[in-house]
């Protein structure tokens, strides 16, 4: 009987194991679309990131950053007073980026950078049909802050995911259309 080595035996173990590793992934990955196909709820259509919501303590003070370092092309300012901010747009290239000053300490926007500081405060997905999207939502189990859209900086029509259904992000559902009438 021939004896080998005994780290070429530990080389060969080694070997062994990552071709089983390497089959297990591949069966996962394999099998993997399966499990999503197999539900039967709608999945949502989510056109594009419509914008990233910064908060920020003064739009003044945070406004050459954008323009002036990064180039992007500024766009205006509004208030939204239903929200107690104020939001500057930018475009960067498909999306926008809006900056966000609270007008007051007991809005959402301040107790955010009291709690975590200026920083990304929001992901806007641009949709279609934002009552229909809030419902579909719902089925499968997100809990939104507003059960129905309300106007949002711009003129959209927006609502909110609660943070605690999507893994600690807060997304917005951003539809854009040149309605005037409520959604129901």
């Amino acid at each position: 009987m021939k004896r080998t080595a005994p780290w070429l035996d530990r080389c060969a173990d080694k070997e062994k194991q990552k071709k089983q590793d390497f089959l297990s992934k591949r069966r996962i990955i394999k099998c993997w679309p399966h499990h999503f196909a197999a539900k039967e709820t709608k999945t949502m259509q989510v056109k594009k990131v419509d914008h990233i919501g910064i908060a920020v303590r003064s739009i003044e003070k945070a406004l050459p950053f954008y323009t002036d370092v990064l180039g992007l092309p500024f766009l205006g300012i509004e208030e939204v007073e239903s929200e107690q901010v104020k939001v500057a747009f930018l475009q960067a290239g498909e999306a926008k980026i809006e900056l966000l000053e609270p007008l007051s300490p007991e809005s959402a926007v301040a107790k955010f950078i009291e709690k975590r500081g200026e920083g990304i405060h929001h992901v806007a997905l641009g949709v279609e049909d934002i009552t229909e999207r809030i419902r579909e939502l719902k089925e499968h189990g997100i809990r939104m802050i507003q059960d129905a859209p309300k106007r949002g900086a711009g003129g959209a029509w927006v609502a909110f995911m609660h943070p605690k259904s999507t893994g600690g992000v807060l997304y917005e559902l951003c539809e854009r259309t040149n309605r005037t009438e409520g959604h129901q």
